[in-house]
């Protein structure tokens, strides 16, 4: 079956979608994009995810060409067009294609922002990584300032998950004058003595959907959680750590740097947040 995917108001086959060789999102990146994860045939969490759009479309003063409202229709549709019972929908908007490549952001009123959402199948609850825990490096966080709004500039990111491929790991926790802020694509979690510590909410990192849902869960679990920054040393001396993202719920961590944690594998307090946030989100979606 050939993947149905949406541009600008159309629906259309992958191989017959076209963007503007103009397009701010391809010549500056000036952009922002969501992902929300399908279980079930449903959505996951996409009241958290428009709600975030509409925050990083406002802080780049860009216009949605789309109510939210539409814009769960558009989801649902490509959810049915595309038989997806388990993955993610991709969804980005950029500032469109003014008539030629110009530094100056164009006039919004004769630019329309231009949309674009695809779909992709793939099995995220019973992830095999979930079993065996996910292995990190540590590199230097050389990013932009306001990774609160969630822009497609991702260069650095993808070189880090390079990075991390090259040492034989599976991802790299971003450290920023010796704090740890976040993985290339997901919130970073350490567990000590029960608690769980995970960096504050602030420019430096992005306010994960998933990672608010999760903390709500813990704290409704009755499970202690401290939101505060933590050194890579301090990481590798915890009981367990675990990330989370919208592709990968809350995914275990059992190595920092070449350091082992607990006994190596999965610990507790992240297999039993993962149970519970599967569970619970199961029954709200949409």
């Amino acid at each position: 079956m050939t993947r149905i995917v949406y541009v600008n108001g159309e629906y259309l086959p992958e191989d017959q979608a076209k963007i503007s060789v103009f397009d701010r999102g391809f010549l500056f990146a000036d952009g922002v994009y969501e992902v929300t994860s399908v279980l079930d045939g449903q959505l996951i969490d996409f009241e958290g995810h428009s709600k975030r759009l509409e925050r990083s479309l406002g802080e780049l003063d860009m216009v949605s060409p789309v109510t939210m409202e539409d814009l769960l229709g558009i989801h649902r549709e490509l959810v049915h067009r595309n038989d997806v019972t388990e993955g993610m929908i991709y969804l980005q908007i950029t500032r469109g294609a003014d008539a030629d490549r110009d530094f100056v952001f164009p006039d919004p009123e004769t630019v329309p922002s231009s949309i674009v959402l695809f779909t992709q199948s793939k099995n995220l609850a019973d992830s095999p990584a979930a079993k065996v825990g996910m292995k990190v490096i540590s590199i230097e966080d050389i990013r932009w300032g306001r990774r609160d709004i969630k822009t497609v500039q991702l260069l650095y990111p993808s070189i880090g998950k390079m990075m991390a491929k090259k040492a034989g790991k599976d991802d790299a926790w971003m450290v920023e004058d010796g704090f740890v802020t976040e993985g290339t694509s997901n919130n970073a979690y350490i567990v000590k003595d029960g608690k769980i510590i995970t960096r504050h909410l602030g420019n430096e990192i992005l306010h994960g959907i998933t990672r608010a849902t999760v903390l709500r869960f813990a704290r409704e679990a009755q499970m202690e959680v401290e939101e505060r920054s933590f050194t890579i040393d301090e990481a590798k001396t915890a009981d367990e750590a675990f990330i989370t993202s919208a592709s990968t719920f809350v995914m275990p961590v059992v190595e920092i740097d070449g350091v082992a944690l607990g006994d190596g594998t999965p610990g507790p307090v992240a297999s039993r947040l993962r149970e519970i946030y599967l569970d619970e989100s199961r029954k709200v979606a949409v």
